[in-house]
């Protein structure tokens, strides 16, 4: 079973406000994420919230995804990766990290993430455009308690870091592994993007 895991529990100070309610299209970035991880072939997903908590639930409450509080949101990212790996149920075989200021990823990136890591076996696949690396990842379990014992200066880098022998890069044919939102300028840009 393949779980994805939208961290999305960030305060958004570069933005200055709440970025994933921010407008996208018909809806914000967030349900926009939400959208997309559940309807590509992951079996589950959760979704972790801290920051503006009950405003994101408000909008994503009809979706099909478990809700994990993170309260120490504001130890940063890898905290509410290490909420997520603690959250997932046993018999989990993948987490799929997803960002969520990314809306730009699409379900056939994540599926190809998928495809790559149940054909080839490998613990840690990423996506690649032209020869960068960015998100989402997919970790296999068996890293689950390497990752919960992370430092937040090395970060979901040192798992990546510390097995380079069990990396699969999964070619992909759009920057959007790369497009996070962090500040009004990459906003305006996305917005402009979209259109």
């Amino acid at each position: 079973m393949i779980w994805a895991m939208i961290l999305a529990a960030g305060e958004s100070k570069r933005m200055g406000k709440p970025k994933l309610l921010l407008p996208y299209g018909e809806k914000t970035i967030i349900e926009t994420i939400v959208e997309t991880v559940v309807s590509s072939n992951v079996e589950n997903t959760l979704i972790i919230l801290g920051s503006d908590r009950e405003k994101i639930e408000e909008k994503i409450k009809n979706s099909p995804v478990k809700i994990v509080y993170n309260r120490d949101f504001r130890s940063g990212m890898l905290s509410s990766v290490q909420c997520g790996f603690k959250a997932v149920p046993e018999e989990t075989r993948a987490v799929l990290v997803v960002l969520g200021d990314q809306p730009k990823i699409s379900a056939d990136v994540i599926n190809k993430l998928i495809d790559a890591y149940k054909s080839t076996g490998k613990g840690i696949v990423l996506p690649v455009y032209k020869k960068e690396r960015g998100h989402p990842v997919l970790i296999d379990v068996k890293y689950g308690g390497e990752v919960e014992n992370l430092s937040p200066e090395v970060g979901l880098r040192g798992t990546v870091y510390n097995h380079p022998e069990d990396i699969l890069e999964v070619d992909i044919e759009t920057p959007s592994i790369f497009q996070d939102i962090d500040d009004e300028s990459d906003y305006k840009r996305e917005l402009k993007n979209k259109e």
